[in-house]
């Protein structure tokens, strides 16, 4: 079965990477198809996490690279790709919190993904922008098998699409449709920013990690 899914899966990735290269029309492109997965890493089947990263991650790629050479050529066209808040939860513990670490790699492979084409793409006339929403009241959490009775208020699709386009009209690489501050976004790229630097410039064992007799 699981073979069999794969199999699936990848024809038809194969199908829509190639209507969307053959389409000259093509003004903007949305990756968002998606499924969650959310159990410990210990116990997910090793075919559900190839799953995972297939919607997550390769098919994301592939969709793009089919649709940057016809938008490059045109000019105006975008790429919205759809990450999560999970993508920046790596450090949180796994309560309240679902276990997700595939689903929160794959989403942070989203997030660095469209950051780093969006300064290749600089000066080309195509937009990339990868939002990253919490939870939206679509049939995601059904289909997880959580109960929606039991969920916190969740932001309507209609919300989550205005802040997309609202977000591609200002510029924005990063769009968190629900942060009301977007000077926390641009303090999350500083503090990357600065430890590439320092470490960066940096060819010695920083001290912290010596032995004090080695130091």
């Amino acid at each position: 079965m699981a073979d069999c899914c794969r199999r699936l899966t990848a024809v038809i990735l194969s199908r829509v990477v190639a209507r969307v290269a053959g389409d000259e029309s093509l003004a903007l492109l949305v990756n968002n198809a998606e499924f969650g997965a959310y159990q410990p890493f210990v116990s997910l089947d090793p075919a559900v996490a190839d799953q995972l990263i297939n919607v997550n991650v390769r098919a994301v790629t592939q969709l793009t690279a089919a649709a940057l050479p016809g938008m490059v050529r045109r000019r105006g066209r975008a790429i919205v790709n759809i990450a999560s808040l999970l993508a920046l939860s790596s450090s949180l513990p796994p309560n309240p919190m679902p276990n997700r670490a595939t689903y929160a790699a794959a989403k942070a492979y989203v997030l660095a993904f469209t950051e780093a084409l969006a300064g290749e793409l600089t000066g080309t006339g195509v937009r990339v922008l990868v939002c990253v929403p919490g939870r939206v009241a679509t049939e995601f959490f059904t289909i997880q098998g959580m109960d929606m009775a039991q969920m916190p208020p969740m932001m309507a699709p209609e919300d989550l699409v205005i802040g997309v386009l609202s977000g591609l009209e200002a510029g924005e690489v990063i769009c968190v449709p629900a942060l009301g501050d977007p000077r926390l976004v641009q303090r999350l790229s500083e503090a990357q920013v600065a430890i590439i630097k320092e470490a960066g410039q940096q060819p010695n064992l920083a001290a912290r990690y010596r032995s004090p007799a080695a130091a």
